[in-house]
């Protein structure tokens, strides 16, 4: 067994797994100052992809890392929708639908593995190289043992972040517990060349059997099956794809969807197992899961890849903070373990949701089999004037979007003084028109760089990064001053490297902001 291949620092964050969340978590802890290395057991680039949506809160969330420009450029950013209820086709446009306080107003189809090449890339551009062929195989000690071309590495770190699917091993050596179940259906996964459908759009049909998706965005072949079945013993990992499906079978599902379509051939096919689970915990002293390693779903409402990557902003800033002078001190402790307390409960009530919606997609008992099959083609006629109806629409994509996830019990969320109105510490911050430097600007441009963002009133006291005990030299993430010229008051917010607040004052002073970012560093 070797020791650690010849860096020249000890790694602070070992990244296991190169899926979107990995790969986003090395980003975020990397722009936020930690050195990072990201190791991944397959060998190859492509795989096929299983997550197609990336809703808006996500595209926020990247946009301080400087990929969401070069994501949009490859997804769908203005999706139609046929849905087909019974005889009835109602056709929806995303781009119809406008969430207010948002750079990015609706959801868009982008496929996994372009997500994955986009942010594969920019840690490319950064010197960080994901190491494929390179399987995590346990612990010695402080150091983790790699499997390399038929040989063992021992590797230091300070942080291992176990990203590395709902099948972790990072989760297992690490002792976690993994609770839930599997889900009586699987997926299949299917690209295929159709004729008989409108091109350049998603399909969805209602079936007694179960919703059938087609996306106009295949990897192998133009159209992208999703459906659901009866799971089979196939004995694939969990969230992994299995073996090929039969092209009858296929067929059979086109033909039970009463879609018009015929298959000519089918590229490529798979079948996927699902399950409905929680890690015990996100955290075990210097271990900590993100993503699928950490809670496992159904693919209802397209949660899956975004929830991910939500997991890793949240975390990534914090180990980047949380790299020495203070090792083990009560205040790191403190911020480490806010990872898990506040996103367990957002995933948790993330699975709930994708729970309810499966159930409605899938489920097999007489009543969601009866909505489906009768009740959505009597309800056709009535499809698009709720559909008009954008205030409704636009509630439920924020749902989707993750937008009300809060995390107003964290330590990190701080009220000084007398604040009124919205966003609460703990809240996402919302995009809004303002003026700074003499210009009107959009609040998200504002912040759209990694690390903290102090908004300042128009009288509140004047600040620089140096007074804050945060200028050029300070480990962890960099902090931005900005006044806001017009928003009245003396008091002032700090915003995280992930966009919640951290602090709202109703009047600030460098002593009050040093304060609250000592707290967010894991400084004493």
């Amino acid at each position: 067994m070797t020791p650690g291949a010849g860096a020249e620092a000890p790694t602070d964050v070992l990244v296991v797994g190169a899926g979107t969340s990995g790969l986003a978590l090395a980003l975020q802890a990397h722009d936020c100052g930690a050195r990072v290395r990201v190791v991944e057991r397959r060998t190859e680039e492509f795989r096929p992809s299983r997550a197609l949506i990336l809703h808006p809160r996500t595209l926020e969330g990247l946009r301080p890392l400087g990929v969401a420009d070069e994501l949009l450029s490859r997804a769908d950013t203005a999706p139609v929708v046929d849905l087909h209820l019974g005889p009835r086709v109602v056709t929806a446009r995303l781009d119809d639908v406008t969430l207010p306080g948002t750079a990015f107003p609706h959801p868009v189809l982008a496929r996994q593995a372009e997500v994955e090449a986009v942010l594969r890339a920019a840690l490319a551009r950064r010197g960080v190289t994901v190491e494929r062929g390179t399987e995590f195989v346990g612990r010695s000690g402080e150091r983790a043992v790699l499997h390399r071309d038929g040989a063992l590495e021992e590797a230091s770190f300070r942080w291992l972040a176990g990203c590395d699917g709902p099948g972790s091993t990072v989760r297992a050596a690490a002792g976690v517990t993994w609770r839930g179940r599997p889900y009586r259906q699987e997926i299949l996964l299917a690209d295929l060349e159709l004729e008989g459908l409108l091109p350049g759009r998603a399909h969805v049909a209602a079936a007694a059997g179960g919703l059938v998706f087609l996306f106009a965005i295949g990897e192998r072949a133009p159209w992208r099956l999703l459906a659901t079945t009866r799971s089979s013993p196939s004995g694939a990992p969990f969230g992994q794809p299995g073996p090929p499906v039969p092209e009858e079978e296929l067929q059979a599902v086109l033909d039970a969807s009463g879609l018009p379509v015929r298959m000519l051939r089918a590229a490529w096919s798979s079948r996927v197992r699902l399950q409905h689970r929680l890690a015990g915990r996100f955290r075990e002293g210097d271990v900590f899961l993100v993503g699928d390693a950490a809670h496992a779903h159904s693919p209802a409402g397209g949660q899956g890849m975004n929830t991910g990557i939500l997991d890793a902003l949240n975390l990534g800033w914090k180990l980047a903070c949380a790299v020495p002078p203070v090792p083990g001190g009560p205040a790191q402790e403190v911020l480490l373990d806010t990872y898990e307390q506040e996103r367990r409960p957002a995933d948790r009530l993330v699975l709930a949701l994708t729970h309810v919606l499966f159930w409605g997609e899938a489920g097999t008992g007489p009543l969601p089999r009866a909505l489906r099959g009768r009740v959505a083609p009597l309800a056709a006629p009535a499809a698009p004037a709720l559909l008009g109806w954008h205030r409704l629409t636009a509630a439920g994509m924020g749902v989707l979007a993750q937008f009300h996830v809060r995390y107003r019990g964290s330590p990190l969320s701080v009220t000084s003084g007398r604040v009124h109105g919205t966003p609460r510490p703990g809240d996402r911050l919302p995009d809004a028109l303002v003026r700074c430097g003499g210009r009107a600007v959009r609040l998200h441009g504002l912040t759209a760089a990694p690390g903290f963002h102090v908004l300042l009133e128009r009288s509140a006291p004047g600040l620089d990064a140096a007074a804050l005990g945060a200028g050029p030299g300070t480990p962890g993430p960099r902090v931005h001053v900005h006044r806001l010229e017009d928003r009245p008051g003396e008091g002032g917010t700090v915003v995280r490297p992930d966009g919640h607040v951290g602090l709202r004052a109703g009047r600030v002073d460098a002593e009050l902001l040093s304060a609250w970012l000592a707290a967010a560093r894991g400084r004493p």
